[in-house]
């Protein structure tokens, strides 16, 4: 069985997208944020066999769940810093019967559907599977059997991050696949980049129009 997973955090202005917040303020950023969140629960729905939006802080569950509809089952992600979260997340979907889980972050609304596939499929023949993002870190995880040891000691929200990761695989002796590079929405030209991807090859796609406006809005005031 297939599992999806996205990690989304609630849109609270001040409290996320802060660098993005440097260029643009906190409520546009946050604006951005909640698009992006939006966007993804959209278009990714009915990609694997069970869908988790695994969401903090919880008091915010409702907002996600009328995002989610029926497609995505919300829940709160533990405490604990971000390699925790993910652990314990993946030890929850593969205990629950998942052979094929792969997680996502809320950082890259239009990351292509055809990497997810090609996830899932690697996760028949590799144990790891990992997207490489721009910054250093990474897109997407995949995993298909109890996590290696690679969510402890990691400098997260770092660029250090891809290359202490694969270098605990390398040294546990771990196999794994590397997906084609992708990015994460973090700074204003980030949102530049994104912007020309949706005015551009993805300018016909409706799911992705709130977002496309948005951020119009803050580039045509």
């Amino acid at each position: 069985m297939r599992q999806l997973g996205l990690f989304a955090k609630y849109w609270q202005a001040g409290l996320v997208k802060t660098r993005l917040a440097a260029d643009i303020g906190a409520p546009a950023a946050a604006r951005i944020h909640q698009e992006c969140v939006a966007a993804l629960v959209a278009r990714l729905g009915g990609m694997a066999d069970r869908q988790a939006l695994c969401i903090t802080p919880p008091e915010h569950a409702q907002a996600f769940r009328e995002l989610a509809g029926n497609q995505w089952q919300v829940s709160d992600q533990c405490a604990g810093d971000l390699g925790q979260r993910m652990r314990h997340f993946f030890e929850q979907a593969l205990a629950a019967g998942a052979d094929r889980v792969v997680l996502i972050g809320a950082d890259s609304p239009t990351l292509p559907a055809v990497y997810l596939d090609e996830a899932f499929q690697r996760l028949a023949d590799f144990p790891v599977v990992l997207g490489p993002s721009d910054d250093g870190g990474y897109y997407l995880i995949g995993l298909s059997r109890a996590p290696p040891d690679i969510f402890q000691n990691i400098a997260w929200g770092t660029p250090a991050v891809w290359r202490q990761t694969v270098a605990r695989l390398r040294t546990a002796g771990e196999r794994y696949h590397t997906l084609p590079p992708w990015y994460d929405i973090d700074t204003i030209d980030d949102l530049s980049r994104l912007r020309s991807e949706l005015t551009g090859p993805l300018a016909d796609d409706a799911l992705l129009r709130p977002l496309r406006e948005t951020i119009e809005t803050l580039f045509t005031g």
